[in-house]
């Protein structure tokens, strides 16, 4: 028996034990192509630990955006950024760097239905999740109302906060999207009371300030919201026009040309 052959067990049970499952799958191979460009110990050992550091920030990544619940296919490379403002361009630009995370701000983003504000916040966190391995955690707002509400009567409304409190980014989508009892708005103000100065809120609406109360169904309950949230805070406007209707029309004149040009008498 050859002597690689008697190593071949021990180093095998050792990479499982160290668990390093990409260096025992890559190792025999990586060997061969070292002994080829004639590298030396250290270079191969750099490229079996390099493949096994790039597989685990892979698994990494994917369990990420497993638990981020974002909807993956409103990525940065699907969203129309020419069509953002000159300023909510600069404002993502910076975004996308994650120091926001650190500092505990928020992203608010305002505009009309349609004016892309949940795909830009989309994208935004996916490339966070991606690049950087921030971890985020995407929820409509009424659907995180609903849980909010069911923890609550089931006594683990603090409980539920605390798990909510492990993500760096908090997306909570569409605002006021739907109208909502006082008693339901409350525990969507208690979580964000708890995550005042402790994690980031990036919120879309499109209703203004000034329109909240509606929201919130008390004065004070809304001044008060208003205040933790915009405290530290970058606030996007996405005053332009519904990308859904500007895509409908698009259809619409591209069908009308096809059929002026397939048409008249036969």
């Amino acid at each position: 028996m050859s002597a690689a052959a008697d190593v071949r067990p021990a180093l095998i049970g050792h990479l499982k034990d160290l668990h390093l499952p990409t260096v025992r799958g890559c190792y025999e191979e990586t060997a061969r192509q070292a002994e080829r460009e004639t590298l030396s110990y250290e270079q191969y050992l750099l490229e079996v630990i390099s493949r096994e550091c790039e597989q685990r920030r892979k698994s990494r990544v994917q369990r990420l955006l497993k638990e981020s619940a974002l909807p993956l296919e409103k990525s940065l490379q699907n969203f129309d950024v020419k069509r953002l403002p000159a300023k909510a361009t600069r404002q993502l630009r910076t975004l996308l760097e994650g120091g926001f995370l650190d500092r505990k701000e928020n992203v608010l983003v305002f505009g009309n239905p349609g004016s892309g504000k949940s795909h830009l916040l989309t994208a935004l966190a996916q490339e966070l999740v991606v690049v950087r391995e921030r971890k985020m955690h995407f929820t409509k707002c009424a659907l995180l109302m609903q849980d909010l509400l069911a923890a609550k009567r089931d006594l683990r409304l603090s409980r539920e906060i605390k798990q909510l409190g492990r993500y760096e980014g908090l997306i909570i989508d569409d605002l006021g999207y739907l109208q909502q009892s006082r008693d339901d708005m409350e525990v969507v103000f208690t979580l964000l009371a708890e995550r005042y100065e402790r994690g980031s809120v990036l919120m879309t609406s499109n209703l203004p300030f000034s329109k909240w109360e509606a929201i919130f169904k008390d004065a004070m309950m809304t001044a008060a919201a208003i205040d933790r949230l915009v405290h530290h805070s970058v606030i996007i406007e996405l005053n332009i026009p519904s990308y859904r209707v500007e895509h409908a029309k698009q259809k619409q004149q591209a069908e009308n040309q096809a059929e002026g040009e397939g048409g008249g008498p036969a």
